[in-house]
């Protein structure tokens, strides 16, 4: 299963893609993550969805990451006495906290933070963003607004509020009873959705307990103002473009996700980019030029990791969605211009000694025969220093945690590979010169790099690098104890 692409595809899991044989074909056609939204579908469900891809993991004996996507809280509009009504531009409309059935005048909103928030000026957007209301007045239990862009708004539809943080928690009562469901369960990542500040992701982490690494969903205006707090707080990135282009204005959206991007890879933190990527795909089995460009953009950014949504939950086409990331990813990365690009936007960050050796691993690799980086690694943060570099090379990921296997499986590069606990480096050599050739990336006569730490298995202490080569008896003929 060596791919032939270093950016990892994430597959969302849904009707079209709930059986042990068409989840192994996504996994087989390139898929390294599966999402598990848990917005759809009940617990059961979901955890019958996570015993199937373990199972596939077994059977071919690769670590496969997965994504528990908490629903965060959701905002909507009442009913309707007549199920709908036309705002027109200009008129007037009333959203309060009565929970009379709504007219052409107003509506009930049973949200109590949002008004709470609410300065006038501010716009509330329904439906996607397809009606728009300017905020003329409001208080603790209304707001009377302007149509700016009208439309038809009909029962429970989803209501944005862009202009301002809103007091509310990004874990409502259902992701905190989702969170420990998938704890449990043993999912590899959280995503947390409605992300406003670092303190929803210290709350998330804070619940976790270490079980499972924490992705903010950046998808709000205030996420992306903080963004740097939140970064620190977070284990990885998710770029959820869909709420980002309601939120916010559509063309502002592009360079969001190049600033987001690259802030990732210079705090070695994996990002996957998302969100309407193939979405013709979900009716075609041919992808449109520009959703190829799109999905071309995100791997020339350097980013982690793309993502399938409803193209692999609920489209005709899944595995063939994948199959069409795959191609264009191998596409990309062959072009002599993504190198250029990759290396014009690498940046010296941290001055660790795993810094440098990781730095030094990517420079010899790239300047000499090198095959494979091999980088011993605990906790991950090896690997995922190494990733930042984004090297020529592949990337092989040793450690003895299948949590950490899977964790890494998000990230750029990183092909993992459980081995047993180390005690010597002679051994470690030996170790990543069987996985580099068990692997398909290296032969006998060729060398590797191997990064270390000593003491063995002990977290943050890479202080070692050795070009070796890939026949164990040179290994064992010329290596200290």
């Amino acid at each position: 299963m060596k791919r032939s692409r270093n950016v990892k595809i994430v597959a969302t899991l849904g009707p079209a893609s709930e059986t042990y044989d068409t989840i192994r074909a996504l996994f087989e056609a390139g898929a390294d993550v599966f999402r598990l939204n848990m917005s759809h579908g009940t617990q059961a469900e979901i955890a019958e969805k996570h015993a199937i891809i373990r199972q596939v993991e077994q059977d071919l004996d690769r670590s496969i990451g997965i994504l528990a996507d908490l629903q965060g809280p959701k905002l909507r509009v009442g009913v309707f006495a007549k199920g709908e009504e036309n705002l027109v531009p200009g008129a007037g409309f009333r959203m309060d906290l009565d929970t009379t059935e709504g007219d052409l005048s107003r509506v009930c909103l049973p949200h109590p933070e949002i008004f709470a928030a609410l300065e006038p000026g501010a716009h509330l957007l329904v439906n996607d963003g397809k009606i728009r209301l300017k905020v003329v007045s409001c208080g603790a239990d209304f707001a009377d607004c302007e149509v700016v862009i009208g439309g038809i708004i009909s029962n429970r539809k989803g209501v944005n509020v862009p202009d301002v943080v809103l007091p509310l928690a990004a874990l409502s009562e259902k992701d905190r009873a989702d969170l420990e469901f998938a704890c449990g369960l043993g999912v590899d990542w959280l995503a947390l959705s409605f992300v406003q500040r670092a303190k929803d992701v210290f709350e998330a982490k804070g619940l976790a307990d270490g079980r499972a690494a924490v992705l903010s969903k950046i998808e709000k205006p205030s996420a992306v103002d903080r963004f740097s707090e939140i970064l620190d707080a977070s284990d990885g990135i998710m770029v959820a473009r869909g709420d980002l282009g309601v939120e916010l204005p559509v063309a502002a959206v592009p360079p969001i996700q190049k600033r987001l991007v690259r802030k990732c890879r210079a705090a070695a933190k994996p990002v996957i980019v998302a969100t309407q990527m193939l979405e013709s795909m979900i009716d075609s089995p041919m992808p449109t030029r520009a959703e190829v460009s799109d999905v071309a953009t995100a791997i020339y950014e350097g980013t982690d990791a793309i993502m399938l949504s409803a193209e692999s939950a609920a489209g005709s086409y899944p595995i063939e969605a994948v199959q069409t990331m795959d191609r264009v990813a191998v596409e990309v990365e062959a072009d002599p211009t993504y190198a250029q690009i990759i290396a014009a936007s690498r940046s010296a960050k941290g001055d660790t000694v795993a810094d440098a050796i990781v730095a030094a691993a990517r420079e010899i690799a790239e300047k000499t025969e090198i095959k494979a980086i091999c980088c011993f690694t605990q906790s991950g943060t090896t690997a995922l220093l190494t990733a930042r570099e984004r090297p020529g090379v592949p990337i092989i990921a040793l450690t003895p945690l299948p949590r950490t296997a899977r964790r890494l499986a998000l990230s750029w590069g990183c092909y993992c590979v459980l081995t047993s606990e180390q005690g010597r480096f002679k051994g470690a050599v030996v170790g990543a010169a069987r996985a580099a050739r068990a692997g398909g990336f290296a032969n006998e006569t060729d060398q590797i790099v191997v990064t270390a730490g000593v003491p063995f298995n002990v977290p943050g202490t890479t202080n070692i690098l050795r070009v070796a080569p890939c026949d164990e008896r040179l290994i064992y003929s010329t290596d200290p104890e």
